[in-house]
C-alpha cells in the first residue's frame, strides 16, 4: 500500500474531534478517492503500525460499528457520543462536520 496514501487517511482521522464521528466514505471523499471508502477501513485496520490514532471514531455510512471490535462502543460512550436505539451512531447528532 502507498505509504502517502496511509498517512493522508490518517491525517484526517488524527482531526476527528473528541465526541465526533466520521464515515469511511467521508474520509474517502476528503483523500479525493469517493469511490474507495473500502480502502480507507483496510488501511485503519493496520492504523496501529503508524502510531496511535482515535481510529475508533470511524464508522459506516450508517453509523455501524466495526464489527467485532467491541471496545470501540465504550471508547465513543467516553466521549459522549450518543448512540440510537438500534446500536447506531446517532449521525445527526454526533456527525464530524468539516466545516464546524
Amino acid at each position: 500500500m502507498d505509504t502517502d496514501l496511509i498517512f493522508q487517511v490518517l491525517a484526517i482521522v488524527s482531526e476527528i474531534p473528541h465526541g465526533k464521528v466520521a464515515s469511511y466514505k467521508q474520509i474517502a471523499i476528503l483523500i479525493g478517492r469517493p469511490q474507495n471508502a473500502r480502502l480507507v477501513g483496510k488501511i485503519l485496520s493496520y492504523a496501529s503500525m503508524y502510531g496511535d490514532y482515535p481510529c475508533h471514531r470511524v464508522v459506516n455510512s450508517a453509523g455501524r460499528l466495526v464489527p467485532g471490535w467491541f471496545e470501540q462502543r465504550d471508547l465513543l460512550l467516553e466521549e459522549g457520543v450518543i448512540f440510537k436505539d438500534n446500536g447506531n451512531v446517532d449521525l445527526k447528532r454526533c456527525k464530524w462536520h468539516i466545516m464546524e
